[in-house]
């Protein structure tokens, strides 16, 4: 491994950047120049507590900090950032900024939200926003909207159809194939312990083919997702793959979000833009109600994939929602429970409630975006 050495003087400047000077940073490093505009950029979100501070000249014993409520102190910040640094922390910064600072309501503003740089927080807080988003905002966030989804569409979509593809031919397999459908390369896998090393050859004792492609839809696939205020990102990502899903003609999507009341989405799957934004955050949770209405689009339950997105935080009747649960995979739903759709870690969710769906019959467990393709696959072809 290289190690690269640097000066005192360069190595004193780096402290004094990540310390924020005052009295007591032990650096005596003054700042000039491109320096003190990256120190007065970390100032305003990091240092918003210090007592005597010092402005961006380098001279003084602290640096300045917070944005204040001003749009264009705030858009010339937005501006320093992107110069000084790499995207991904230019997304972490104004994450904190916004938190940290309470600037919410600038967000309001086209011309500010014009020049942010799009991630998934900034698509789940302006989620969270829009029924406050005025006419000449709105625009703007839906465009700041689609560009996230279309990057991570781009990342995602060929992975689940590839694995949807590839669970429903193995779903569909006969063993009694026609010549011309015979999978060849599992018939030998399936029989090697039949190779005849006289003839050196496998006799095989089972032939594994693909199934003739169904006319009719090979699974119905329903989304269930808790829109409370804790799953903000697991909303994000579940509209997106739900779009996904509805592109693919062998599955019949259908996309539904509920707090104590459900909407159903499917009829602008298409567009998952027009999905997040029919989304309202927060508010109370009746899990229950919820797999109520889906119930009533079970017509094949055995070709069915109830995927319900919840941190299983009942509020609603808990002895009704067991009851539907065991209900359905008693009739040969494959009930799927994810208890996060999201990479922010292990989620905080009802352990009680899991472990008895779990020996009620369905598959609980969190998930990553990454991840999701593959668990999907195994929903579909019932290897869960």
């Amino acid at each position: 491994m290289t190690v690269t050495r640097v000066s005192e003087a360069e190595r004193l400047r780096r402290w004094r950047l990540v310390l924020g000077g005052g009295e007591a940073d032990g650096t005596d490093v003054e700042l000039h120049g491109d320096d003190a505009r990256i120190d007065a950029a970390l100032g305003a979100v990091y240092d918003v507590s210090g007592a005597a501070q010092r402005r961006a000249s380098g001279r003084g014993s602290g640096r300045s900090g917070g944005l204040g409520r001003s749009a264009p102190r705030v858009a010339r910040w937005l501006g320093d950032i992107r110069r000084y640094f790499p995207r991904e922390v230019v997304q972490v910064m104004q994450r904190d900024a916004i938190e940290r600072l309470d600037l919410r309501q600038l967000l309001l503003e086209p011309e500010l939200l014009a020049t942010i740089e799009p991630d998934l927080h900034l698509v789940t807080l302006l989620v969270e926003l829009n029924h406050l988003l005025p006419d000449e905002t709105r625009a703007t966030a839906r465009a700041v909207v689609a560009n996230v989804l279309a990057e991570l569409e781009r990342k995602l979509s060929d992975r689940t159809r590839t694995a949807v593809d590839g669970a429903l031919a193995r779903a569909n397999r006969s063993r009694r194939p026609r010549p011309g459908d015979i999978d060849w390369l599992r018939t030998v896998h399936a029989n090697l312990r039949h190779y005849q090393p006289e003839y050196r050859t496998v006799i095989p004792e089972r032939i594994v083919g693909y199934g003739r492609r169904r006319q009719s839809l090979a699974k119905d696939v329903i989304v269930a997702v808790d829109q409370s205020g804790s799953m903000a990102d697991s909303v994000v990502y579940a509209s997106l793959f739900g779009s996904v899903l509805a592109q693919l003609p062998s599955l019949r999507t259908r996309l539904v979000v509920f707090d104590t009341s459900v909407t159903d989405l499917t009829p602008v799957l298409h567009d998952p833009v027009d999905v997040l934004f029919g989304v309202q955050l927060g508010g109370g949770t009746d899990i229950a109600h919820a797999v109520g209405y889906c119930r009533q689009f079970v017509t094949r339950p055995a070709d069915t994939v109830l995927i319900l997105i919840s941190d299983l935080f009942e509020g609603g009747n808990p002895d009704l929602l067991r009851a539907r649960v065991l209900e359905l995979t008693r009739a040969g739903v494959t009930v799927l429970c994810l208890l996060a759709l999201s990479d922010e870690g292990a989620p905080v969710h009802d352990r009680l409630m899991a472990a008895e769906l779990a020996e009620l019959g369905a598959a609980v467990m969190a998930c990553t975006p990454d991840q999701f393709p593959d668990v999907l696959a195994k929903a579909l072809s019932a290897t869960l």
